[in-house]
């Protein structure tokens, strides 16, 4: 039984990471790791500001989106 557990879990765990991903909630983490790791010394934007730019951008540049 534990190991049917531990396999639950850890399905469950992927499948939020996925989720997550896709739904951009790492996004601003990784934009302040990338900024922090090739731009030391330079300021951050905070994340309200962040997701600003990144709609600004989508807005600005709508690509293939579909809608």
């Amino acid at each position: 039984m534990g190991r049917i557990t531990e396999s639950a879990r850890q399905i469950g765990s992927y499948w939020r990471t996925f989720v997550g991903d896709l739904m951009g909630d790492t996004h601003y983490r990784r934009y302040v790791e990338h900024q922090l790791r090739t731009h030391p010394g330079e300021p951050v934007l905070s994340e309200r500001d962040y997701w600003r730019m990144r709609h600004a951008a989508a807005e600005a540049n709508p690509g293939a989106r579909c809608c």
